[in-house]
């Protein structure tokens, strides 16, 4: 059976039947409506992925033995913080890319450097060795109003991909005596 309507795009018009005019507005409707989801996915997509850029899968202790795990942002000293050995990642074996301080400034891709390669020993008991960092406080960017620090693993030279983790602590210092 042979259709009358025309094979190339036309635009409706008043003269055009009703059944064609209709036709062609679903299409648009479908085609935008495509696209708008084609967009979202697009977006959603990108935000997982800027999510997932650093997932938290680092189980770190800030000061191991502390329940306070103090930090004097404006003191001279170091920060000791142990990336504790999981089933998927072990610290001991990876390259020394860490960075470590206030989750905003870390996040930004800034924070302090360890000091050295740290030391190999089990902190948390279960016969696996841990990994022990050292980061100077002063440059962990902490403003004195965090509750929690962060420390980021770069898996990569540029610092694009890896791991982070982060663990309660508590500012002082700053007139606490």
């Amino acid at each position: 059976m042979k259709s009358d309507l025309p094979t190339k795009r036309v635009e409706p018009t008043a003269d055009t039947p009703r059944e064609r005019r209709v036709w062609v507005g679903r299409r648009r409707v479908l085609r935008a409506g495509s696209g708008l989801a084609a967009t979202a996915l697009g977006i959603a997509a990108l935000g997982g992925q800027a999510a997932a850029h650093f997932p938290t899968d680092l189980e770190i202790e800030i000061h191991p033995g502390s329940d306070r795990a103090p930090i004097d942002p404006d003191g001279r000293g170091v920060v000791p913080v142990a990336v504790l050995r999981a089933d998927k990642f072990d610290p001991t074996g990876e390259p020394v890319r860490y960075r470590f301080g206030a989750p905003d400034v870390v996040r930004d891709g800034a924070g302090a450097r360890p000091v050295c390669d740290g030391t190999a020993c089990d902190v948390n008991g279960d016969g696996r060795a841990d990994l022990v960092l050292f980061f100077r406080a002063d440059e962990a960017g902490f403003d004195g109003d965090e509750s929690t620090a962060r420390l980021e693993w770069d898996r990569t030279e540029d610092g694009q991909h890896g791991l982070a983790g982060t663990a309660p602590i508590t500012i002082g210092g700053r007139g606490d005596g």
